[in-house]
């Protein structure tokens, strides 16, 4: 039995949270571009989660940008998907099975780009979302007038366009549109995009006026780890214990967070904040950015080289060693939280990190730290850094778990031997790739001076920006944690920290 509305009422598994056959009479309210797992497990659950409750009551058409693959998948299920939720929050164990009716269609823009101009003439549209990767928010000089345009700003100006042309300055045309690209200030760079081509175009100044006025272009952050399709050892348990087969589900964690930068009128035409905490609008996003780039991605970071270099390989994994949990935990607690970059509430901080230490010991998500030091170097640079320096501005003295994370990235970045433009790490007998941009760097600077490999790389300004050799202790407490890495091994040098510190 394959998932669809007529094979609904035999699903026996209660479970497996369904759909009201009411819902599939709802009107079509979004226009989302991009049939990605993200969006399918991230602003298509808020909708599916506010219409069962009786809140957003509108349904989703998505547009896949080209025709590869077609829409096959989707029209034999109806657009249903069930999305498996599988994690921890606050502690304890979550396991859920969501069917979700949020999405009523699916187009191509080769094929059905009379249809998708049609759908931007109603008034009852009221939100565009997109997801089209950082390459789909660029400028291309091209004429709307295509059937339909190749980027994906040119398509979204020629819907906004239809939608001026049909309805007007009528008050039914207000839409947010809302980026979720994961580049920064998503939303303002895709508004810059369209008004470049609208004069490109030689677009009338009264579209161009009724632009600025009616659509509201959003920042937005969005963050769920949703792997996507299982493999298919784990699709054919699934499908056994749920009873029937669907080619469209996707695996995601319990965590959930879509931020959006916008104003009252926004909170208004997504009408998603009631239905689930994890819709936030706000006029500033800052915050939730540096919360997941200072204490996720950034204690991903400085415990990846630590982690791999003790023979674990995944982040859940970590989580279950009492040495690297707990080097986890007081990072964040005792050395990030306090030393945001940023105003933050200090309580909100915490509760942050508290399901970052969730979501990292989530055991149906396998994330492995070696994918964590790709480009190690730039990561340090942007996640850390800022970090570092506002510790020390705060604090005037060493952070001791930052510290023990540069020795490790130091060691994890030092190369045993170059095979033409490659890089390897070996650590204990034990050979690695290692995949960052800078690693010709750090294999010269160890054979310039193998003795003073540490004090080099941390006193390159270039590299790094600053000198961070002079910061009062910080190059004498990496270095000498890296001599423990070397002469102890890993777990032998982190139980030594964490013995000096208690």
């Amino acid at each position: 039995m394959t998932l669809s509305k007529d094979t609904l009422n035999n699903i026996k598994d209660t479970g497996v949270v369904a759909p009201d056959e009411k819902l599939f009479n709802l009107p079509e309210k979004v226009l989302q571009f991009g049939t990605g797992v993200l969006l399918r497990g991230l602003p298509d659950f808020f909708i599916d989660k506010a219409n069962k409750k009786g809140l957003f009551n509108g349904r989703v058409v998505v547009v896949k940008s080209t025709s590869k693959g077609g829409t096959a998948e989707f029209d034999a299920q109806d657009s249903l998907y069930t999305i498996c939720v599988r994690g921890i929050e606050n502690g304890q164990p979550v396991q859920e099975n969501i069917i979700s009716s949020a999405i009523s269609r699916v187009l191509t823009a080769d094929q059905d780009w009379s249809a998708i101009l049609e759908l931007a003439a109603s008034p009852l549209l009221k939100v565009i979302v997109s997801n089209t990767t950082e390459v789909g928010i660029q400028l291309v000089e091209e004429s709307i007038s295509q059937y339909p345009p190749q980027s994906f700003p040119a398509k979204l100006l020629a819907v906004l366009y239809a939608r001026y042309k049909a309805l007007g300055t009528s008050g039914d045309t207000e839409m947010a549109v809302i980026a979720t690209e994961l580049i920064s200030d998503n939303g303002k760079k895709l508004e810059a995009i369209v008004l470049q081509l609208a004069k490109f175009n030689q677009l009338e100044d009264a579209f161009i006026n009724w632009l600025g006025r009616s659509i509201h272009f959003c920042n937005s952050l969005v963050d769920r780890i949703v792997p996507g399709k299982p493999d298919a050892e784990a699709l054919a348990k699934l499908e056994t214990e749920l009873g029937y087969k669907d080619e469209l589900i996707i695996m995601a964690e319990p965590y959930r967070l879509w931020a959006i930068e916008g104003n009252e009128k926004v909170s208004e035409l997504l009408g998603l904040e009631a239905a689930d905490p994890g819709v936030i609008v706000r006029p500033d996003i800052e915050i939730f950015k540096e919360l997941k780039v200072r204490l996720l991605n950034g204690s991903h970071t400085l415990t990846s080289g630590i982690a791999y270099l003790l023979g674990i390989d995944t982040v859940t994994k970590a989580m279950n060693n009492a040495l690297t949990r707990n080097y986890v935990n007081e990072l964040m607690m005792q050395e990030i939280v306090g030393a945001i970059p940023y105003e933050v509430v200090h309580d909100e901080a915490v509760a942050f990190a508290n399901t970052v230490i969730d979501r990292f010991a989530n055991p149906s998500i396998q994330h492995l730290w070696i994918n964590i030091t790709f480009q190690y170097t730039m990561k340090m640079k942007i996640r850390i850094l800022p970090v570092l320096l506002h510790y020390y501005k705060l604090n005037a003295k060493v952070p001791a778990h930052i510290a023990f994370g540069f020795a490790a990235f130091l060691l994890f970045m030092k190369s045993a031997r170059k095979e033409g433009n490659q890089y390897f790490g070996n650590y204990n007998g034990h050979e690695y790739a290692i995949t960052d941009d800078e690693a010709a760097y750090f294999y010269e600077k160890d054979q310039q001076n193998e003795s003073e490999y540490v004090n080099l790389v941390l006193a390159d300004s270039q590299l790094w920006g600053t000198d961070l050799a002079a910061l009062p202790g910080f190059n004498e407490t990496v270095k000498e944690n890296y001599n423990n890495i070397l002469k102890y091994g890993m777990a032998d040098a982190l139980t030594r920290l964490e013995e000096t510190l208690h």
